[in-house]
């Protein structure tokens, strides 16, 4: 398993990966020393991260493998569904997993998602609008939200 260390505007993300695949992607709230040569394995996660803070990237092209039940699985896989920019609520995806009583399983299925942006958890949110539960902390996901969804203040005059 290789890992890399990388600083983002939201603190330093430390990524874990093979040949095989991205497993895993967390934001940390400790200082670690950033890595000085990117592991192979993880050049292009560390590419097109810096390219989605810096603006340029909106979807990501990675092989992925993170390791969870197929239940999680499935659930981590219909979070890459939600387009950049747009929510949905945790209701809502219980529905397009085809249980709607699934609820609280897929809301725990969400906070174990261990691809932090890449597998977008963040764009989950509660059914009156609130930005409830992540585990990268609720300013992070605020933050996150509105990068990928600025408000354009227009002109009054």
């Amino acid at each position: 398993m290789e890992t890399a260390y990388i600083a983002t505007p939201l603190g330093v993300a430390k990524l874990e990966g093979t040949a095989n695949g991205l497993s895993a992607i967390s934001v940390l709230d400790t200082e670690e020393t950033l890595t000085d040569v990117i592991p192979e394995a993880l050049e292009d996660a560390v590419y097109q991260l810096r390219e989605y803070f810096d603006g340029q990237r909106e979807n990501f092209d990675l092989q992925l493998n993170p390791q969870g039940t197929s239940f999680q699985q499935g659930v981590w896989e219909e979070l890459l569904n939600i387009p950049f920019g747009k929510t949905m609520s945790y209701l809502e995806l219980s529905k397009k997993l085809g249980d709607v009583k699934a609820i609280r399983a897929v809301a725990a299925a969400n906070g174990k998602n261990p691809l932090w942006i890449i597998v977008p958890c963040h764009r989950v949110i509660g059914s009156d609008g609130s930005l409830t539960g992540y585990a990268g902390g609720l300013h992070r996901k605020k933050w996150l939200l509105a990068h990928e969804n600025p408000v354009k203040q227009g002109s009054l005059f």
